[in-house]
């Protein structure tokens, strides 16, 4: 369905859990989370209800996310009942790919298409650095058994982090040469647990495709996904680069989706405050048609852009790993 502005809303990203085995230190402290009681997540037969209320409502696409939704019993059963959805056509995960290696096989099974794997460093300290408990040889694991499953596209979501990484964005896309993987670099965005830190850590993509241009060249390409990454392609490789620029190049005007939390908050904008509480409803035993209109209602209440640059301060008080990353 159309949202106030006219853009259609076909992709629904939804949170299974607010728990996660890393720390990266852009997005959770290592000391002092405090997840959400289990009682407080909404279970899987809730978050299908929500699913199969937005596909009547036209969501095409249903990506799967976390914290790291690996970690949560029953995650390949979901799959498959969200595959089955009618009206849903392409099931997709994002995940740090710790467990991807025995699960991805069971998961394209189940209906997964397509998968994203975090993966900031290609450098194994660095990564532990960075993540406090990552063990880079078992994410590599989960990306080289998602590419053996047959899921498609692999891409690799590296956040761009000033001081920390940069250096390695050629040797991403150097990864894309001889292989069908995709990386995308992402700007850091202020949704972690540091204000501070954020804003100085922020990586611009005009200085990342300069950094990469020094040593390849990059031509415009496009990708299946819907996502809101502008594609590139080095000339003869086999993968593909994207950037995602929500805070220098915002793609707001173009955006198709709206979150679901863990904890049943329907979200119509990353970078807003607004957010529509459906776990409430849903436990009061509102009807497939109450519940539809809801997230009707929260498509509705899409706001036509993020706040994200004016509004810092409050945007930096909310938490990736609780919305869905």
């Amino acid at each position: 369905m159309d949202d106030l502005y006219g853009r259609v809303v076909t992709y629904l990203r939804v949170s299974v859990t607010d728990r996660c085995n890393l720390r990266c230190r852009y997005c959770m402290p290592v000391d002092g989370v405090r997840f959400k009681d289990a009682r407080d997540l909404l279970s899987w037969e809730e978050l299908l209800r929500v699913v199969r209320a937005a596909a009547s409502l036209g969501v095409r696409r249903v990506r799967i996310t976390g914290g790291e939704p690996t970690t949560r019993p029953g995650l390949v059963d979901f799959v498959r009942a969200v595959a089955g959805t009618p009206g849903v056509q392409d099931v997709a995960m994002t995940t740090n790919g710790m467990l991807l290696a025995d699960l991805a096989a069971p998961l394209r099974d189940a209906g997964l298409r397509r998968v994203n794997v975090s993966l900031d460093s290609l450098r194994p300290e660095k990564f532990r650095e960075l993540t406090h408990f990552g063990d880079w040889d078992a994410v590599w694991s989960g990306v080289e058994a998602a590419l053996a499953a047959g899921l498609h596209p692999v891409k690799l979501n590296c956040v761009a982090l000033r001081g920390e990484n940069e250096a390695e964005l050629p040797d991403f896309v150097e990864l894309t040469r001889e292989r069908p993987l995709h990386v995308r670099f992402i700007e850091l965005m202020p949704l972690g647990s540091s204000h501070a830190w954020t804003r100085e850590r922020l990586y611009p993509a005009a200085e990342m495709r300069a950094r990469i241009a020094e040593r390849f060249a990059l031509e415009p390409d496009t990708l299946e996904g819907g996502g809101p990454a502008r594609t590139y392609r080095v000339p003869g490789f086999a993968g593909t680069v994207g950037f995602i620029t929500a805070m220098t190049e915002n793609f707001c005007h173009n955006c198709n989706r709206v979150r679901l939390t863990a904890d049943g908050e329907l979200q119509p904008c990353l970078g807003s405050l607004l957010a529509m509480d459906l776990r409430g409803p849903l436990r009061a035993g509102c009807t497939d048609d109450e519940l539809r209109h809801l997230v009707a209602r929260g498509i509705r209440a899409k706001p036509e852009r993020h706040l994200m640059e004016e509004y810092l301060q409050e945007t930096a008080g909310r938490l990736m790993w609780t919305i869905g990353g």
